[in-house]
């Protein structure tokens, strides 16, 4: 189902204010080096990244991950980082004392210990350079059995990689030793384990905390770890305190010459002055939760996933101030929306990939479907676009490239290792791909 509201998006785009992406130049393809790549919407310029590959075929190298993780891979001066966790199988008394009778034990996986990991791999040979231990967690909390205690994509900034793990903690490493330069942990109650990825803007270390006992925004110096700043989300109304938590990552939009975070989260969607933290305005979407898409820019509107449980996409006009639920939703679509699958903006026209596999094109300025198509499997992962080629990972680990078209065009279809839960990088004019079981580089000979 659309809905439509009383403003054109063309109308508002074209008389109110000129609204781009503020991040690092994207056409630069040396780096990769937050999630979702240098402008923060998975887009990619390369011009030579192979479409067909597999195990078999165009791939550089494959370097095995011990442990497990779903954060994606950042890339900078020839290096990749990512983390892992590397856990102890729980015992039946563990598992007994852990989960009691919590109401979810039902989808939730404990394990006994969990050490967290950071790895730097070189870009060129695949070999790992810096294997970190950071944290030995004796008594972890249980969590999604889709998740993992290393979903958070760790970012890079100069000579600095910041990773993170939620309420286990946030590091500060020299990237080029891997010696940590601080440590600090901020307490909050992911409820299933971490998710929501950090964010660098200016001397900001930006982190999400959007947990089931409370809900805020936290800016943290990247120099030394100390608190900035502290924002509490607005208000949510649901009772049950698992309609509270998200795990969405910043955006970073420009509005009339000013810089906002925009940040979805359960019920609502808010933009933040990020030297402050100050609240611009906020919209409530509904009763959505455990948000972790990030937001798209399409056409002059925020666009984004409002969560589970039934999962809307939805367009806003992010010029407000104060509560403008009801003037500045442009239009909502529900047929197909993702709950974890971010969306991926290519010029006015937005692609959203289903949990199970459901690919529509929507037009920007309504919201319009163009088309719809059906690609086997079961997703998670954000798809990237590499100049007008969109890459999907599946969780049975098939890769399918499809044509940024008026109509449905699938390029390739690739078979890797299951399971792609990661976000693949682009570097230069090749892929940098995590698997369950290892990290691959693809390119052309």
């Amino acid at each position: 189902m659309k809905t439509n509201y009383p403003f054109t998006a063309t109308c508002f785009f074209a008389a109110l204010f000129t609204f781009q992406l503020q991040a690092a130049d994207h056409a630069s393809s040396a780096s990769w080096p937050q999630f979702r790549g240098p402008d923060g919407q998975g887009n990619s310029t390369a011009t030579d990244v192979p479409i067909r590959f597999g195990l078999e075929q165009a791939v550089r190298w494959r370097t095995p991950i011990e442990g497990k993780g779903w954060s994606s891979p950042v890339v900078a001066d020839g290096k990749i980082w990512l983390t892992t966790a590397l856990t102890r199988a729980a015992s039946q008394e563990e598992q007994e004392r852990k989960l009691g009778d919590d109401p979810l034990k039902d989808i939730k996986e404990v394990a006994g210990a969990v050490e967290l990991k950071a790895l730097c791999v070189d870009f060129e040979s695949g070999a790992i350079e810096h294997n970190i231990s950071l944290a030995q967690v004796d008594d972890p909390e249980p969590i999604n059995p889709l998740n993992t205690y290393a979903s958070p994509t760790p970012v890079l900034d100069g000579q600095r990689v910041f990773c993170h793990f939620g309420n286990y903690g946030t590091w500060c490493l020299d990237a080029r030793t891997g010696s940590p330069i601080w440590t600090t942990r901020i307490q909050v109650d992911h409820s299933v384990g971490p998710g929501s990825s950090p964010f660098v803007i200016g001397k900001h270390l930006v982190l999400v905390c959007d947990g089931i006992d409370q809900q805020f925004i936290v800016a943290l110096d990247k120099t030394t770890g100390k608190e900035l700043w502290r924002t509490a989300r607005p208000p949510i109304r649901a009772t049950n305190v698992e309609f509270k938590k998200a795990y969405s990552t910043p955006i970073l939009v420009d509005v009339q010459g000013r810089q906002q975070l925009v940040i979805p989260g359960a019920q609502w969607i808010c933009g933040y002055d990020p030297a402050t933290g100050r609240e611009i305005w906020r919209i409530d979407h509904g009763s959505g939760f455990s948000t972790s898409p990030s937001a798209v820019i399409s056409g002059g509107l925020v666009v984004f996933s409002t969560g589970y449980m039934r999962p809307e996409l939805v367009a806003v006009r992010p010029d407000g101030h104060g509560d403008v639920t009801t003037s500045h939703i442009i239009w909502r679509v529900s047929r197909g929306a993702p709950a974890k699958p971010s969306p991926l903006a290519v010029g006015n026209r937005i692609y959203m990939i289903s949990d199970d596999g459901i690919l529509t094109q929507l037009r920007s300025e309504d919201g319009s479907i163009a088309w719809r198509h059906r690609i086997s499997g079961n997703f998670s992962a954000s798809p990237i676009n590499v100049s007008g080629k969109l890459f999907f990972c599946s969780h049975e680990g098939v890769v399918t490239v499809v044509a940024d078209d008026e109509t449905y065009q699938e390029l390739a279809k690739n078979e890797l290792e299951s399971r792609l839960m990661a976000s693949p990088a682009v570097v230069g004019n090749d892929l940098v791909i995590r698997t369950e079981q290892s990290l691959l580089r693809i390119g052309n000979d």
